[in-house]
């Protein structure tokens, strides 16, 4: 089973506060600390995130597509908002019935389109609440790995490493 996150953008960043409050001064270094916020999380779970911007008021033909890290940045084209791209999207990966699908946004109407093609929702305060239980995941599993190194002094019967240091103190000496 192939797992998809598909996040609409904006709507995340207008609904996380330290994002929001970020997007007054920048709206580019918003977007870029939701994609590294989703860094860590991506690799950890094994998810294929996509992250979907509206740029349907810029004069582009094409949507831009970019992988940043393992996350799939998109910016829609002229006249597409992310919310029709994210439909579009999420209709078509659930026709594989293989595929788990979840959209993350906090848009009502767009929750229930997306729940009628077969895709699941999750709001931005659940998304947000996930990707804080893998940080702790995540440094829970770093301080065990950490905490279970030995050093080969640690190991070894306690007159070797004696006889060890002497010979160093030694060599040293010489």
């Amino acid at each position: 089973m192939k797992r998809y996150l598909l996040i609409d953008g904006y709507n995340i960043i207008n609904a996380w506060p330290v994002l929001k409050e970020l997007a007054k001064s920048s709206l580019e270094d918003a977007r870029d600390q939701l994609v590294h916020m989703l860094v860590d999380y991506k690799v950890f779970t094994g998810q294929d995130i996509w992250v979907i911007f509206d740029a349907h008021q810029v004069k582009s033909e094409n949507d831009r597509k970019l992988n940043v890290k393992g996350i799939h940045v998109v910016y829609t084209k002229e006249n597409q908002t992310a919310d029709s791209f994210i439909e579009m999207k999420a209709s078509e990966l659930a026709k594989k019935r293989l595929n788990e699908v979840r959209v993350a946004t906090s848009d009502w109407a767009e929750q229930q389109v997306v729940m009628g093609s077969g895709a699941s929702r999750l709001s931005a305060r659940e998304l947000l609440i996930e990707i804080q239980d893998n940080i702790k995941r995540i440094v829970k599993k770093t301080e065990a790995i950490n905490s279970s190194r030995y050093v080969l002094s640690d190991r070894i019967d306690k007159k070797i490493v004696k006889k060890l240091e002497e010979w160093r103190k030694e060599k040293n000496n010489h």
